[in-house]
């Protein structure tokens, strides 16, 4: 079940910054949408409505909540690059997936949102300084700060570990 729920393992805080690796996770945020689109392409809508796992969300709402996780994400840079330490909104991810437009909306939608939104956030991402990427914001339901070095690896492994939930089920 474990392999199921983290098909690329989990989550790893980085502890060494580097500028090699900072650039290896700007190429994943901006290959993210087209890797993505690969995944679900030639899926029936039968198969998008499909779990990737016993328990877990069918394949329409990984799409769509990559899309909403994503944007937020990209606040929280803007946020933390244009004020000090500010305190982001949480948001319920797994009530999110249940409304409308993530459980039975048509996934072309964020599909375009997610590559028009990684085009912009690859180019954010290439402006700023490792300096930059020092910068924090307050999570409070984590009840810590989060620097956006560490924020990127985040995202980073999220875009990956969430197409292989789809590209494992195609399997």
């Amino acid at each position: 079940m474990e392999d199921k729920k983290y098909p690329i393992g989990r989550f790893v805080v980085p502890h060494v910054i580097s500028e090699e690796q900072k650039n290896v996770w700007i190429r994943d945020i901006a290959a993210a949408p087209g890797r993505l689109k690969e995944a679900v392409k030639d899926f029936s809508q039968e198969q998008l409505d499909t779990p990737y796992r016993e328990g877990g969300w069918t394949v329409r709402q990984v799409v769509h909540h990559l899309a909403d996780s994503h944007m937020n994400a990209f606040i929280r840079f803007k946020l933390s690059l244009t004020e000090d330490f500010p305190t982001i909104k949480p948001y319920s991810e797994g009530d999110w997936a249940l409304l409308p437009d993530s459980s039975s909306a048509y996934i072309e939608a964020s599909l375009k949102l997610l590559e028009g939104l990684h085009t912009r956030w690859e180019v954010l991402l290439n402006s700023m300084t490792m300096e930059d990427f020092k910068r924090k914001f307050i999570h409070p339901e984590l009840q810590t700060t989060l620097d956006l070095y560490t924020t990127l690896a985040l995202y980073s492994w999220h875009s990956r570990h969430h197409t292989a939930h789809i590209t494992s089920l195609k399997q």
